[in-house]
């Protein structure tokens, strides 16, 4: 009769086999365990008899890098008090309160998930995969652009207009409108150059109340004139091409995630408050992950103000097309203007600009849109040189000639070869000789080109065979009566003897 032992029962048989002196290798053999296993059996039967056999939890007793549950509770809290931030943000807010110990993200976003605040997300491209570019310092560059999205409590719908230092990530720029026309986003823009000062350029998308570069008009576009009057380079991404003002989409995120999240606002006036006080908070306390974990408000250093007097912008003349010359960039980007090459850009390659000279600037538009103000370059003034002595006039070397008719390429043809006469004999008749090595090429007396024989002198004799060129071709039809053949009558002889 089979009777089934359980677990505990057959680890205690065989605790009892080997304190009764069989060796642990044969008990562990039988049992199909290893030694390790018996041993262990051995010890936790000694420990705390019987019971200590049955299964336990492998779980360890501590877990030294598990995070602490005050700095976990606190975890909790900064999400619940701000609902955009991620892990990498409450790592650097409990840092700044001193947690100890500090965790790292990793841990922040268990937490997080754990406590089911955020969904896991799938590993994404590693940062060193990314190709990314910044200007070297504050004030180069601004990126701007306009967004929606913004609710008020009756439905209505109103537009942020934003800028972002590219340099430092600082939001120049947060301007609220209930409609993205020209003025309003002017106006917001004009409210930041007087705030920090003008940047050297600006870049854009190619949306209408920026340029007119896709639009009807001839004329710039009033942003295009504010842009000038301060001295500022306007540049324009390329169509289809977000990724080139990515900052200040990737600012956009940002404020969709922490600032709106669904929220909708009283007025225009209340929103535009509320976002005062988080555009603060993002330029001086917030971390930035692209810049070292730091706010943008430590890389942001305003410029001193570039305004210029209401009455110098009164008195400049705008850019006219009379006062312009139209100049075809080329395949690098430069035009040629009073025998000097500027460069206006890779971008405009076989585009037509017009080119405008203004108090010492080359000012170049493209469709009504200035796109480029360049310092112009003079040329040097020309001193006055002795005229040189006139070339003595070469004579061909006397010797064997022949005549050839220039080509329209400039060259002639001799022995099977061509050689270089010029352009500027085209059609004409030269004459050629044949001087030791060399082949000279002489006009009306005086030498034009001499050059080394380079064709084979076995065909020299087919080439003295016609002195005087190649005849001039006969047409087939018209000589056809030249070669026509009379029929003579030919003579009859007699039989009977007489002719």
């Amino acid at each position: 009769m089979l009777v089934e032992l359980g677990i505990v029962e057959q680890r205690h048989a065989a605790v009892l086999e080997v304190l009764s002196g069989m060796p642990v290798t044969a008990v562990a053999e039988r049992y199909g365990v290893s030694r390790q296993t018996v041993h262990r059996w051995l010890r936790r039967y000694t420990e705390n008899g019987i019971a200590g056999l049955a299964d336990c939890s492998s779980r360890p007793a501590s877990c030294p890098h598990q995070i602490p549950p005050p700095i976990e509770e606190r975890i909790v809290a900064l999400r619940a008090e701000h609902p955009g931030w991620g892990p990498r943000t409450i790592r650097y807010r409990l840092a700044l309160e001193g947690a100890q110990p500090l965790p790292d993200r990793s841990s922040v976003y268990r937490c997080l998930v754990r406590r089911r605040l955020i969904s896991p997300q799938p590993r994404r491209r590693t940062r060193a995969s990314y190709r990314r570019w910044e200007r070297a310092r504050a004030m180069e560059l601004w990126q701007m652009d306009v967004m929606g999205g913004v609710r008020l409590l009756d439905g209505a719908e109103l537009k942020i207009v934003t800028g972002i230092d590219d340099h430092s990530r600082f939001c120049v720029c947060a301007a609220l409108t209930p409609r993205a026309t020209a003025r309003p986003v002017c106006a917001a823009f004009a409210a930041a150059i007087e705030r920090y000062g003008a940047p050297e350029q600006v870049l854009t998308d190619n949306g209408k109340v920026f340029t007119a570069r896709f639009g009807l008009g001839v004329g710039e576009v009033l942003y295009d004139r504010l842009c000038r009057e301060h001295g500022i380079r306007h540049l324009l991404t390329a169509p289809r091409s977000p990724t080139t003002t990515g900052k200040v989409e990737r600012f956009h995120k940002t404020l969709r995630k922490e600032f709106l999240a669904g929220r909708r606002f009283a007025s225009l006036e209340s929103a535009q408050e509320a976002l005062d006080t988080w555009v603060a908070s993002y330029n001086q306390e917030r971390p930035h992950q692209s810049i070292g974990e730091r706010p943008p408000a430590e890389r942001f250093a305003p410029a001193a103000p570039r305004l210029l007097p209401p009455a110098a912008l009164a008195a400049e003349p705008p850019l006219t097309a009379a006062a312009s010359h139209s100049r075809r960039v080329s395949a690098e980007g430069r035009i040629n203007f009073a025998d000097r090459r500027y460069q206006v850009g890779g971008w405009l390659a076989g585009e037509t600009v017009q080119v405008a000279c203004r108090d010492g600037l080359l000012e170049v538009s493209h469709r009504g849109v200035l796109v480029a103000s360049l310092a112009r370059r003079e040329k040097p003034p020309v001193t006055e040189v002795p005229p040189l002595a006139a070339r003595p006039t070469r004579l061909p070397v006397a010797g064997r000639s022949v005549l050839r008719k220039v080509g329209s390429s400039g060259h002639i043809s001799f022995a099977g070869l061509a050689y270089r006469v010029g352009n500027a004999y085209r059609g004409q008749q030269v004459e050629v000789r044949l001087v030791g090595d060399r082949v000279e090429i002489a006009k009306d007396g005086g030498l034009l080109k001499s050059w080394p024989a380079r064709h084979d002198r076995f065909k020299e004799h087919g080439a003295f065979a016609n002195p005087g060129g190649r005849p001039e071709r006969i047409n087939a039809s018209s000589c056809s009566s030249l070669f026509a053949v009379t029929e003579v009558p030919r003579p009859t002889c007699n039989t009977g003897g007489e002719t």
